[in-house]
């Protein structure tokens, strides 16, 4: 009764918890009858599918929670990489946080905060019309010796998240260099690319590599793939792919092949198989497709930039770190990503075509977080009943209704602000794209960044401050009183980001589990294409939009522990929820299309440093206005060590993650000396960064056959 009591005081009806309840208890097995849900029973690098419908995979059942929980680290490395282990830390490391900040919260803090009178007292009988600011710390009295608990609880919370911190980036500073040991000789940890190439007179840029490495790098450098412009080239062979599915469903649906390509919109003339016209069309663009990769026509598609290789990582390193030229501009070095991972389109770009476009997407942030104000205002407007009654006067009779108010001032604020963050992470995807990265993984990182950046500023500051202060007065116009108004205005806001954290974190993560929209998305379209198994690709994790959205959470958590404690549980429980379902996830869902090795965990670590500082802040203003002033002066300290903590970690462990010492690469170097595998590995290596647009393809001989592949190399 209590816990449907808290919902509905922050306007979440009786009806919808017991929907979620409901949804949360369904254990099912994911249907793999589709491509959204296949699981990833890889066979020699390909995904294989059930091809009958098998009701059973969609009865509910509680055998993937078992799976799930049983998992290793061990296991999730070797089948997920590191990047989904540092992702699940994230998830056991926000568990430990709030576990403690949960105990001091709800046995100690909350029964201080109730047990108050700055506000009103509590009606049990009735609470769930009462304020939430009975259990916070506004209703404890200004200057009340009670007011030490949360200054202890606030020391307590920052020692044990620093401890937690260091612990974690130790950890996971040491399962990187344990990773790179154990790993295979990869391409990536023997190339660089090469910016900037100088190209003198009657010479080529493949000419001037060979020239400039084999003088100043002799004894380590291998071979160069000079990068060439393939636009136009990847766009014929998407026409190609496209052609064939078609080819494939003409044949499948016989009463469809012919028609009349009369003069009157097809009404006469004579019968024409068009089969055999998309044949002749795809013999055309297959001819288009290797005349454009003879080395004629790619003469004068070279770019000044290309992928050198040597035989060695500790040669790769020295290459990479040193500066090779007089000229800073020329020769630019920097690390290679895997093969898979490459981002080719924007090679073609200029060196001031990428300068421009990073001016670009700086200037569209700061338009789309401007832009994206209009439905945080709106959002905030739906919190005051008193406002839309002066706004829409012909809703006054019904919002009068109780389960209405509470609807519309608890539950649909959250939800419309959820859906607009929907569109963030594509759009900010789409925007470090065409920023400069040379890999789909630098673009997602550059994505996580912006998406973690844009949700604090327009979720946490935007509707703390359009809901209080700041819907007068702005707070650049005064930032020397920024702590006094978070103070005001953030624990005004405690029942919104509780509900915040239901509907947006629980839904996300139900809807993480059953993928209605990607499986729906699947059934519709499966009638309209006849796709093949080599069609269906394994998706992958998405990390520009699950990362962020566990720091914010953890951002609340945090912030939010010593002043409305009764966040916590609901925060508890959307972690115990994502443990099991990301850890399903992993295992039966998602694949991993490259690996950073760990470098998601810096964000990690910037993030929580970022919200114990916020915590601070909002300490020192609450204790100022509850005229606790030696609690004020005592706090400052925090903020300070926090920072230096955080720049001795920076010194630490950071220079792992960004490249490997000599020490780790020569012990490396020297391991792979007596393997016997590693002549046929340079082999490879010096093709291995050609561009796939450049490969050798021809159309498959049998278009009948679903199980061929569209293209094969040769």
């Amino acid at each position: 009764m209590l816990v449907s009591a808290l919902l509905t005081s922050v306007g979440i009806n009786s009806g919808l918890c017991v929907l979620f309840f409901t949804l949360y208890s369904i254990l099912k097995k994911q249907p793999s009858n589709y491509d959204v849900y296949i699981p990833r029973l890889l066979v020699d690098g390909t995904s294989k599918r059930i091809s009958h419908f098998n009701l059973e995979r969609l009865i509910p059942s509680p055998g993937w929670v078992r799976r799930a929980w049983n998992l290793s680290e061990e296991e999730l490395l070797s089948t997920s990489g590191l990047d989904a282990v540092v992702f699940m830390r994230i998830i056991t490391f926000s568990l430990k946080v709030f576990l403690v900040a949960g105990i001091i919260g709800i046995f100690v803090l909350l029964p201080v905060n109730c047990t108050g009178d700055q506000l009103q007292d509590i009606d049990l009988v009735d609470i769930s019309n009462n304020s939430l600011d009975v259990f916070s710390i506004s209703n404890v009295n200004s200057g009340s010796k009670r007011l030490w608990a949360h200054f202890c609880a606030v020391y307590i919370v920052t020692i044990f998240v620093c401890y937690l911190l260091y612990y974690e980036y130790k950890y996971v500073s040491s399962k990187r260099i344990a990773y790179f040991h154990s790993s295979k000789p990869q391409p990536h940890q023997f190339t660089i690319l090469v910016r900037g190439i100088p190209v003198s007179v009657g010479s080529s840029i493949s000419d001037s590599i060979q020239s400039f490495f084999t003088e100043y790098h002799p004894s380590t450098y291998l071979s160069h793939m000079v990068v060439r412009r393939t636009n136009k080239l990847r766009a014929l062979i998407n026409d190609a792919k496209k052609l064939y599915r078609r080819i494939i469903h003409l044949q499948s649906s016989p009463t469809q092949n012919k028609y009349r390509p009369g003069n009157c919109f097809g009404l006469f003339g004579r019968k024409v198989d068009i089969v055999d016209q998309y044949e002749k069309k795809l013999e055309d663009i297959q001819e288009n497709v290797r005349l454009g990769q003879s080395d004629v026509s790619l003469a004068g598609e070279e770019i000044p930039a290309a992928f050198v290789s040597f035989t060695s990582r500790y040669g790769a390193a020295i290459a990479f770190h040193l500066r090779q030229s007089i000229n800073p501009i020329q020769w630019v070095t920097e690390q290679a990503p895997e093969p898979n991972d490459v981002y080719w389109p924007f090679f073609s770009s200029s060196f001031m075509r990428r300068w421009i476009c990073k001016l670009v997407v700086v200037v569209a942030c700061i338009l789309l977080t401007i832009l994206f104000l209009i439905p945080v205002v709106f959002v905030q407007g739906l919190t005051n009943l008193s406002q839309l009654e002066v706004l829409f006067p012909f809703l006054k009779s019904i919002l009068t209704i109780t389960f209405v108010s509470e609807v519309i001032t608890g539950y649909l604020p959250s939800l419309i602000l959820m859906l607009f963050l929907k569109m963030v992470p594509p759009i900010m995807e789409l925007l470090s794209s065409i920023q400069g990265y040379i890999s789909h993984s630098g673009i997602e990182k550059s994505a996580c960044d912006k998406v973690l950046w844009f949700t604090i500023w327009n979720i946490f500051f935007a509707t703390a401050f359009s809901g209080s202060v700041l819907y007068q007065v702005s707070i650049v116009l005064d930032p020397r009183n920024i702590p006094a108004k978070l103070a005001v205005a953030v624990p005004a806001q405690a029942s919104f980001f509780i509900a915040y954290v239901v509907t947006s974190g629980w839904t996300s993560t139900a809807s993480e589990l059953f993928r209605l929209v990607p499986f729906l998305w699947s059934l519709m379209r499966k009638p309209c294409t006849r796709s093949t198994d080599d069609d269906l690709e394994v998706p992958s994790i998405p990390y520009h939009r699950d990362i962020p959205r566990l720091l914010f959470f953890g951002l609340l958590g945090i912030t939010y522990f010593f002043l409305a404690p009764l966040i916590l549980p609901f925060l508890l429980l959307y972690f115990c929820f994502g443990y099991i379902v990301y850890r399903n996830q992993f295992i039966n869902v998602y694949a991993p299309k490259y690996e950073t090795a760990g470098k998601f965990w810096p964000i990690v670590h910037n993030s929580m440093i970022f919200s114990l500082v916020l915590m601070h802040a909002i300490a020192v203003g609450i204790f100022t206005l509850k005229k606790l002033s030696l609690a004020t002066t005592l706090i400052f300290p925090l903020p300070v060590l926090t920072l230096l903590f955080n720049e001795y970690c920076r010194k630490r462990f950071l220079p792992i993650f960004t490249a490997y010492s000599a020490e780790t690469l020569i012990k490396k170097d020297r391991d792979d000396q007596n393997d016997a595998a590693m002549a046929e590995f340079f082999d490879k290596l010096v093709t291995a960064y050609q561009d796939p647009a450049l490969m050798p393809i021809q159309l498959s001989a049998n278009p009948d056959s679903l199980n061929s592949p569209l293209l094969s190399s040769t």
